[in-house]
């Protein structure tokens, strides 16, 4: 609990719990998934925003993902199959003070909504994108995702998957979001700092977050999700060490790449220092890269965070300085102005 958040009426000056963001509706996922953890984690992080929740709008696409809406006491929108993003980027641009989340999965968001999330996030519309990635079509029963790894088999690829698989977090930082991360389901803690980090982001923020899905890809990130000697943590400026005691790292090598090393036999000064807040996105995207699919030693945490201009409020400004020169205008006007033409 904070006291940071109140909600209007006459208990105004009560603070908010993650019980008031908790709505009335039964949840309906199955039992172990692992979007029961990132429900608890966001209902947990949304008081400390200090957001009155009629502030605070939730869109989701199609998926399991996409019930998010309606397990949160605030707005939301089911909308329909991977437009969330443009949705979402709709409303952060008429209605600026409102707090915009996207909650969508790996096959919403990648497959028939890759191309809206890329463009949301080159705009830097102001969302943040929660993507929880389970490298399956869950809702339909098992089918591979565009995340599922090469040679996966399921009910649509019985003979393995022969799609190259998508790196969430490449993909984002190959689109230049500002703010991009990496958590874990059941990485309570983590997850948290993320959320927090991210909701406070001005521009679009996107997570990546591994989430089991018990039922039809189980066990899928246990090599990361159950191992935390596995879990490269990006800190911002301090050497990239991991391990069971930090005896391994990551260097960058005069060829440009980067390379885990064993830490205990270079010197300090070979390690690379983590720089969340550079620039140019390409040492972020070559840590990404570092495990392609979660197999191995792999990076979670804030990759980048950078400062652009936000494209609502540069969009506005454009609107503000039109009417200011040539008026409000009259729609009326407009179609039955001289740009018109019948067709017979």
């Amino acid at each position: 609990m904070t006291e940071t958040a109140t909600r209007d009426g006459a208990d105004a000056a009560r603070p908010l719990t993650k019980k008031d963001f908790s709505s009335d509706q039964e949840v309906r996922w199955c039992p172990g998934c692992g979007d029961y953890a990132i429900l608890a984690n966001v209902q947990g992080v949304m008081p400390s925003l200090g957001i009155p929740r009629e502030n605070l709008v939730f869109v989701s696409g199609i998926g399991c993902a996409a019930r998010f809406p309606y397990y949160m006491e605030t707005y939301g929108f089911h909308s329909i199959h991977g437009r969330a993003p443009a949705i979402a980027t709709g409303i952060s641009v008429t209605r600026p003070d409102l707090k915009v989340f996207v909650v969508t999965g790996d096959g919403d968001a990648l497959s028939i909504g890759g191309n809206h999330l890329i463009h949301a996030m080159r705009r830097n519309a102001n969302m943040t994108i929660l993507l929880f990635n389970n490298q399956i079509y869950g809702l339909t029963k098992g089918q591979y995702s565009p995340t599922s790894e090469l040679g996966k088999i399921t009910k649509s690829t019985p003979m393995g998957s022969l799609d190259y698989p998508f790196n969430p977090v490449s993909v984002a930082l190959g689109a230049e979001a500002t703010f991009v991360a990496r958590s874990i389901d059941n990485e309570r803690q983590h997850l948290t700092d993320m959320l927090t980090r991210a909701a406070n982001h001005e521009g679009t923020a996107f997570i990546e977050i591994y989430q089991n899905c018990n039922i039809f890809n189980d066990g899928a990130f246990d090599a990361v999700r159950k191992n935390r000697p596995q879990q490269i943590r990006l800190e911002h400026g301090r050497p990239i060490r991991f391990g069971a005691e930090d005896e391994f790292g990551v260097a960058l090598k005069r060829t440009g790449e980067l390379e885990i090393v064993d830490a205990t036999r270079v010197a300090e000064d070979v390690l690379l220092v983590h720089d969340a807040h550079r620039e140019d996105p390409g040492l972020a995207f070559m840590l990404s890269r570092l495990s392609h699919t979660p197999q191995g030693p792999t990076p979670i945490g804030l990759f980048r965070q950078v400062e652009r201009p936000v494209y609502g409020t540069r969009l506005n400004a454009q609107l503000d300085d039109a009417v200011a020169r040539r008026g409000a205008g009259d729609l009326a006007t407009l179609l039955a102005g001289p740009d018109n033409w019948m067709v017979n």
